[in-house]
């Protein structure tokens, strides 16, 4: 998302200049936002979601991980594992991120808000910050969660090395009906392999 289209809304112009934003403050948290807004509209795409729905998953992918804006940098930027204080922290970006969508929208809850606020609820409800289970995650928090798994476990971090595909693949199986819907991580099966963010084998 280098420039917005000429077309672009006035919802398109903000989303691009809090991107903007954060990739000021956190490169890598912008590159992982870019990678998972293309993945969620492949995932969207396999399981037959039309333009509007796409656009709104989109958008939702977009703002995702948008709170992490409201992260200290001790947290944000912390090279190993985080104690329970700062894993409650990190957390909150959750929820910063939400009322970053309500902001531009008035206010007004909506779809977008609702997938940034839960896309990291588990489909057994063990997540955050809710806890809510099964269908009752909205169907594009769970399309992120998976796409966002995928892609975290895959790119190069300050923390850990990029994972093998066939390994990440293994962990999200593992984690199916525990951390993610069944039937979206067989839909993202499939599409991974032909997808050109497929990360490598070696």
């Amino acid at each position: 998302m280098l420039t917005p289209p000429d077309d672009a809304t006035p919802t398109d112009l903000i989303a691009h200049a809090l991107t903007i934003a954060l990739g000021a403050r956190d490169h890598y948290t912008r590159i992982h936002c870019d990678r998972v807004v293309e993945l969620s509209r492949e995932l969207g795409q396999k399981i037959g979601l039309n333009s509007a729905e796409l656009a709104r998953l989109a958008l939702g992918a977009r703002f995702h991980d948008m709170g992490k804006i409201g992260i200290p940098d001790t947290v944000l930027r912390k090279p190993d594992s985080f104690d329970s204080a700062e894993w409650a922290c990190m957390q909150q970006h959750v929820l910063i991120g939400e009322q970053i969508v309500l902001a531009i929208n008035g206010g007004r809850p909506s779809s977008i808000s609702r997938t940034v606020r839960h896309h990291h609820e588990n489909y057994d409800g063990s997540g955050y910050p809710d806890k809510l289970r099964g269908s009752t995650i909205p169907l594009d928090a769970r399309i992120v969660s998976i796409v966002d798994s995928y892609d975290a476990m895959t790119a190069r971090r300050p923390y850990q090395k990029p994972r093998q595909h066939t390994a990440v693949m293994d962990i999200l199986h593992s984690e199916a009906s525990r951390k993610h819907d069944p039937d979206l991580l067989k839909a993202f099966s499939a599409m991974i392999e032909t997808s050109p963010l497929r990360a490598g084998t070696e």
